[in-house]
């Protein structure tokens, strides 16, 4: 962890982009809300194939024009080089200076990767196209990527990206604070010194939880995976339980010299804002 520790703490948060009016509205008041955890950037995710685009385009702008710092999702699967160079435009002239730069999922139906292939192709294409304009921040795997054949795989995917401009890293988000440390460990192993933040999911709902854990391939321990089972709908149970265990693991995390926390909301603030005032940052 002697990498990480170099690096000034900074926490972000993640949005989705909302679908509807109140959608709209219920992430303008949750942005507001944890506008008082003095976050670094509020990144907003991209659809697999471009299709949020144009909710994640807006979504950004709004942010940005509200004084914050906003940071589109970049998604290469399905995409050309030409419509990612005019959108690489679109924020430029936005003034947004943050992009996360992902593969993404294949489309539904699509059979084809498209003219890009995988997330250190994008580092390097927005590289090439825009300079140092955009602080890069890549997606990282402690427990490993779902479709990686192997660790040492998944590893090397990681070190291109790295080398092909990123300038930081946010984790999939995990229960197992070893799996990052192991992570990291072995990043150093490889010369890789960037800040490599721990994604943090709050626990408020089993169910969704639990469904996207095994999509995404993020392990919940068999302890609070027990633990949750046990309450069934008990929300107030789970949420009091998950509030614990994120508490806990954030800590420990800080504490060994993680450098932030980057916390996917669902568009939600008294989760994130719970965790934080326990933290007492």
């Amino acid at each position: 962890m002697e990498s990480q520790k170099q690096f000034t703490p900074g926490f972000s948060c993640e949005f989705f982009p909302p679908k509807t009016d109140e959608g709209a509205r219920k992430l303008r008041l949750a942005r507001e809300q944890l506008a008082q955890i003095g976050p670094a950037y509020f990144s907003v995710t991209f659809g697999a194939g471009g299709s949020t685009q144009e909710g994640t385009f807006d979504t950004v702008v709004e942010i940005q024009q509200a004084g914050f710092e906003a940071a589109p999702h970049l998604s290469c699967i399905g995409s050309t080089r030409d419509n990612i160079r005019a959108l690489l435009e679109r924020y430029r002239k936005q003034g947004i200076r943050r992009i996360v730069a992902l593969r993404g999922d294949m489309p539904s139906g699509m059979r084809e990767a498209g003219e890009f292939q995988h997330a250190n192709e994008l580092v390097a294409f927005i590289r090439e196209q825009t300079g140092d304009h955009f602080h890069i921040e890549v997606a990282a795997y402690p427990e490993f990527h779902p479709q990686a054949v192997n660790a040492i795989q998944d590893l090397e995917h990681f070190r291109h990206k790295v080398e092909a401009g990123a300038d930081g890293a946010i984790t999939q988000y995990f229960y197992n604070p070893y799996a990052y440390f192991r992570f990291v460990d072995d990043c150093e192993r490889l010369g890789l010194a960037l800040p490599i933040v721990p994604g943090i999911m709050p626990i408020t709902n089993y169910t969704q939880l639990a469904r996207f854990s095994d999509a995404c391939g993020a392990e919940i321990p068999r302890w609070i995976r027990k633990r949750l089972e046990a309450y069934a709908d008990d929300l107030d149970s789970i949420r009091g339980f998950g509030e614990e265990v994120m508490v806990e693991l954030c800590q420990t995390l800080l504490d060994a010299g993680a450098p932030g926390l980057h916390f996917y909301t669902m568009n939600r603030a008294e989760p994130t804002l719970a965790i934080w005032k326990r933290l007492r940052l």
